[in-house]
């Protein structure tokens, strides 16, 4: 089975948007650099215009290209309407939801509403095969992580503080442990992180 990773981008206070769900400055390196990230797959692009430093292209496109499907809740789906059925990186979207896929919304679009976070991980595996299941942060990816469906939390942290807004994790309770990084990447107002969650 591919591996689960929590990924976000997040303030060094630990927010990824602010009461509103406005990010800010957060995304802003992801349009800064000088290099394109490719969407993965047949219907490579230019990935929307995003161009990020030299020091961080590595990463981030071997990160996109490992993705076989991004797991969101109804919160995100909303707010950027599922990106209109074309993901930024991977071939399906499985999205927590207890309400149903919006009646002819994309219909060409391999998005899959699952009720509870247990079921849309299996969902997801099965989706991803040996591929990575990128689940973004936030209440779901917090639930996942206290599930102990998590494999790898990613933090592409930005230097800005917020001080107040929605959280990296979510509403998460309890004591979660991390191995100590295996990823440390200074890239131009981002650094990458990535941590094994401690089994």
């Amino acid at each position: 089975m591919g591996t689960v990773i929590m990924h976000s981008v997040v303030s060094v206070d630990g927010f990824i948007a602010d009461e509103n769900d406005e990010v800010g400055s957060l995304h802003d390196w992801y349009f800064s650099g000088d290099v394109p990230i490719v969407a993965g797959g047949d219907h490579a692009e230019d990935g929307g215009g995003i161009r990020v430093s030299k020091a961080s292209a590595e990463y981030v496109q071997s990160m996109w290209d490992s993705i076989g499907v991004i797991m969101m809740g109804r919160t995100l789906f909303d707010l950027v309407n599922g990106w209109e059925g074309r993901p930024p990186a991977g071939d399906h979207v499985v999205v927590v939801s207890h309400r149903p896929k919006p009646e002819g919304w994309h219909p060409e679009a391999s998005y899959h509403f699952v009720e509870g976070a247990k079921a849309a991980v299996e969902k997801a595996q099965e989706l991803a095969g040996e591929r990575t299941i990128a689940v973004n942060a936030g209440e779901v990816g917090g639930q996942i992580l206290a599930a102990g469906l998590v494999d790898e939390v990613a933090m592409d942290v930005v230097p800005v503080v917020f001080g107040s807004g929605k959280r990296y994790f979510g509403g998460i309770d309890g004591h979660h442990l991390l191995e100590d990084p295996d990823v440390v990447l200074q890239g131009d107002r981002v650094l990458h992180l990535k941590y094994k969650v401690r089994r």
